[in-house]
């Protein structure tokens, strides 16, 4: 999948391994970037939810239309679908078959 990110700080910040270190620590750093090559690997976001250990799941409430990755807990890295419309799957919800590029939000605990 394509991925961009929301601001050219994010992109800056998860992009430089001194900036990411700095930021969030060693350990989340390096589960950063395995986050983003899974999700570069990953050619639709369906194939991404296959996965067993980025856990990739909807979020709910005030955080609907984000989706979310594990990274070390309580810490995720937030994307929504980089597609206007949505794709949407006949049956309701999103088609995660049809996504093929995200934007990256941000990290942060959602269970504020």
């Amino acid at each position: 999948m394509e991925f961009t990110f929301r601001n050219k700080k994010l992109e800056k910040a998860l992009t430089t391994t001194r900036d990411m270190v700095a930021l969030h620590g060693e350990r989340r750093a390096k589960l950063i970037q395995q986050r983003l090559s899974e999700i570069e690997a990953a050619p639709t976001l369906a194939m991404l939810r296959m996965l067993p250990r980025p856990r990739c799941h909807e979020l709910k409430g005030n955080r609907k239309g984000q989706l979310s990755v594990d990274l070390d807990h309580p810490y995720r890295l937030l994307f929504t679908p980089d597609h206007d419309p949505v794709p949407q799957a006949a049956a309701g919800g999103m088609d995660w078959a049809a996504v093929t590029r995200v934007c990256i939000q941000e990290i942060a605990d959602t269970h504020e």
